[in-house]
């Protein structure tokens, strides 16, 4: 976000969890259904859920912890590999983390593989199914780096005119990027790697910091920050189909094609659920409290669970960490104050699994 995200989908595990998700009542209101918390040190941006792998991501000061998507428990993490967000390739199990350099690992071994310089201040990261590559974004140029997961190899750039927030790929050789220094919409033709159209948000809203793509109806739901408004586009053209209101502080988004629903998480303390009821009435479900500081997140798809982050300041007699000790410094690209949320210092990392 000036920071970062990812999805991918999976299909349903073993018979008693998908009885879990059929028996959930579409008509209940979302709320927070667990919470993991892990004391340590250091900054967060993005949340990823790893929907093929089971896991949840998340970029730390030095390191990258994991948690188990299912039962939410910590398994580990992933030392010296730190930046902005994670995406996985599920092929070859190769993760990657978006700093300055990138960092390649195994998510089997959990282990640092290399070091994969680019250029420009990385921020946003995505497995994009179609090519099958990682994308890295950066707010300056280039400000797309894609990457062969194979073998980290750089396989070109490509100039997007602005600095990248969220993107999406609808799986059929489109990806939509979310600009916000233009309050724009980028269509990026992944096959050819470069951009095809630019949609403007045409003043109804402004600094977009989350994106949600409803592929089959082809229609983008974009998060902004001023004013604090979901602008609902046709993929195909551009089009604004509605504008909503959400909270303040957006800077993730998603949707999911299980429930039709769209959600916007925030800094204020909030979640925003939007329901697409067809592709072309929209409306604002509910509004969930979180936590302050809760504005990136990502999605379970197999139990429909939202994944919010943020952290805690902790008093000083809790810094004893049981984890690997980040570094106080920030990894290069990290920005200092505003929404990057830097913090340093020892304070709890909540991971917050919202769902019905």
């Amino acid at each position: 976000m000036k920071k970062l995200k990812c999805l991918s989908c999976v299909l349903l595990g073993g018979s008693l969890l998908a009885v879990n998700v059929l028996a959930q009542d579409s008509s209940a209101p979302y709320k927070v259904l667990d919470t993991t918390q892990l004391m340590g040190s250091g900054g967060t941006d993005y949340v990823y859920a790893d929907n093929d792998g089971r896991r949840v991501y998340v970029p730390r000061g030095q390191n990258t912890y994991v948690f188990d998507l299912d039962t939410h428990k910590y398994i580990g993490a992933i030392t010296n590999v730190s930046g902005h967000g994670v995406a996985v390739d599920p092929k070859t199990h190769h993760g990657f983390s978006s700093g300055n350099p990138v960092d390649m690992f195994d998510t089997q071994t959990m282990q640092k593989i290399k070091n994969i310089d680019v250029s420009g201040r990385s921020d946003g990261i995505l497995f994009e199914p179609l090519t099958e590559r990682i994308y890295v974004f950066s707010h300056s140029e280039p400000n797309v780096t894609v990457i062969d997961p194979t073998d980290g190899s750089i396989v070109g750039t490509i100039d997007l005119g602005g600095a990248p927030e969220e993107a999406r790929s609808d799986g059929q050789g489109h990806l939509y990027v979310d600009i916000e220094s233009g309050n724009s919409v980028a269509v990026v033709d992944v096959k050819a790697m470069k951009v095809t159209a630019t949609y403007s948000l045409q003043g109804k809203g402004g600094g977009p910091g989350g994106l949600g793509l409803d592929a089959k109806n082809h229609i983008l739901f974009v998060m902004c920050h001023n004013p604090a408004t979901c602008v609902i586009m046709n993929a195909e053209d551009g089009k604004i189909l509605d504008t909503l209101p959400i909270h303040g502080g957006t800077d993730g988004g998603g949707f999911n094609p299980n429930t039709m629903e769209a959600f916007s998480s925030q800094g204020d303390g909030t979640l925003t659920i939007i329901k697409e009821n067809s592709p072309t009435s929209f409306a604002v479900e509910q509004t969930v409290q979180t936590k302050p500081g809760c504005r990136t997140s990502s999605l379970d798809m197999k139990n429909n669970h939202i994944i919010v982050i943020c952290t805690e300041r902790a008093p000083q007699a809790a810094a004893a960490a049981p984890v690997p000790a980040p570094d106080a410094n920030p990894p290069a690209g990290f920005r200092r104050g505003g929404r990057g949320f830097f913090r340093g210092g020892p304070g709890n990392l909540d991971v917050l699994f919202v769902g019905r």
